[in-house]
């Protein structure tokens, strides 16, 4: 049985029943939702660049200005935007240092930094150290004299390391240069020839900072 009330047009016909109507009312504003929000859809102009927000940054001393989406790490944009891909990807999660680079003079997991906290700031990544005439920079000169590396995946984030490491002052025993290298895994287990290299690359490293500050 159907208790619900039927309304009768002129003449006792039947007309709509509260139920038909409810049923109609919603479908229709459905169908106009739907459209209005193609519509919308079809009239919006593709931006690309929409949300993202302009940095400016110099990268091994190269100018950049770029459009970047808030949470692209500085990682990515150096591999996928400037094509720099000396610093790997490895954990993602900065625990493995392989993807180390300088800001600033700083060494960063650059999986971890923003790169939009980057305006303003000079990066330094493994391609940017060597001398304008292609002399290899002194401790990546060392890591090969030590064999500090096997595959090689880590070595870019390992050598940008070791020359913060050197620059902080951290490099005067063997003990704190296994402690301030200790974010840096090398799962091949190069570590002796990491610590070889950097105790040698250090005192010509520092002889060449203090010729360019004579």
């Amino acid at each position: 049985m159907n208790d619900t009330p039927t309304l009768r047009a002129a003449g006792g016909q039947p007309a709509l029943s509260r139920r038909t109507f409810m049923m109609t009312t919603a479908a229709s504003a459905g169908v106009a939702a739907a459209g209005g929000s193609a519509a919308a859809t079809l009239d919006a102009p593709a931006n690309p660049h929409a949300g993202s927000q302009a940095t400016r940054v110099t990268v091994n001393g190269k100018p950049y200005e770029l459009a970047l989406e808030p949470r692209a790490s500085l990682l990515d944009v150096l591999r996928e935007q400037l094509g720099l891909t000396g610093a790997k990807k490895g954990c993602d999660h900065g625990q493995c240092g392989a993807c180390t680079v300088h800001v600033d003079g700083r060494r960063v997991a650059s999986c971890l930094t923003l790169a939009v906290k980057t305006d303003g700031c000079a990066v330094t990544t493994i391609e940017g150290i060597e001398s304008p005439d292609g002399t290899l920079h002194p401790m990546q000169q060392s890591f090969i004299d030590h064999d500090a590396l096997q595959c090689g995946y880590c070595t870019p984030g390992q050598v940008m390391a070791a020359i913060a490491c050197v620059r902080e002052g951290h490099a005067t025993s063997d003990a704190q240069i296994r402690e301030y290298m200790s974010g840096n895994i090398c799962r091949c287990g190069a570590y002796a020839g990491i610590l070889e290299a950097i105790r040698e690359a250090a005192p010509q490293m520092l002889r060449s900072q203090g010729a360019r500050h004579a």
